[in-house]
């Protein structure tokens, strides 16, 4: 008897799932898990070796390299139904980032041989995983490339505008990550955000509420964002 799976509407049953023969389906059906995480837990670290194939079902994680002085550099942000595992897991044996938690997560995990064998046997099926990689890594590249041609102010309201619009899509909410975090991601130090986002709240473009933020004047944030 074949087994089903039981896949939401999601980028990952269109990746697998429209590219596989039953057989095949059951073969990657049968490796499927969900793992739960809390906040704060790891999902993938930095030098382990590559398991999984990874993909967010739900929550926010942040994926991260830590250099040789124990620093920590952000990469991206990830949201429900993205991969979080694409940019290292064909090109290596070990991770060369890690992923973290910054709210309690849902992952759906396949064996990576199961998944290799499969790029081995399918074509289509390894088209759309290559594709699927290469916008991984377009993403994380137009955020750098974004963040770096801005200034402090600039760098500070595009992150705002970046939780805003594309991952809570409320103008009132909950910052996940601390100040420390955001200045590791945009290249600026914690003071400098503290100060940016103290310069919002006095100009009336933000509220502050303890780790809640509420928008107040878009089009500012925005004009700041594009012209600093």
């Amino acid at each position: 008897m074949a087994i089903e799976c039981s896949c939401d509407e999601c980028e990952l049953k269109e990746l697998f799932f429209q590219n596989v023969s039953a057989n095949e389906m059951e073969s990657l059906c049968r490796s499927r898990a969900e793992q739960n995480y809390d906040k704060g837990d790891y999902i993938i670290e930095q030098g382990k070796p590559v398991k999984e194939f990874i993909y967010l079902k739900s929550g926010l994680v942040k994926l991260f390299i830590t250099n040789a002085n124990d620093k920590e550099q952000i990469l991206s942000f990830a949201k429900p139904f993205d991969f979080v595992s694409l940019l290292s897991i064909l090109s290596k044996d070990q991770h060369s980032y890690s992923v973290m938690a910054i709210e309690d997560s849902t992952t759906c995990n396949i064996s990576i041989d199961d998944v290799k064998r499969t790029i081995r046997e399918n074509g289509k099926f390894a088209m759309s995983v290559l594709e699927k990689m290469s916008m991984v890594s377009d993403n994380v590249i137009n955020e750098s490339l974004a963040i770096r041609r801005r200034n402090l102010r600039g760098r500070v309201a595009y992150v705002l505008l970046h939780f805003y619009h594309d991952i809570y899509k409320t103008e009132s909410f909950e910052l996940p990550v601390s100040r420390k975090e955001i200045a590791e991601y945009i290249g600026m130090t914690t003071e400098n955000v503290i100060r940016a986002l103290t310069e919002f709240r006095k100009d009336g473009i933000i509220k502050i509420f303890g780790k809640v933020i509420e928008i107040v004047d878009e089009t500012k944030l925005k004009q700041i964002s594009d012209h600093g």
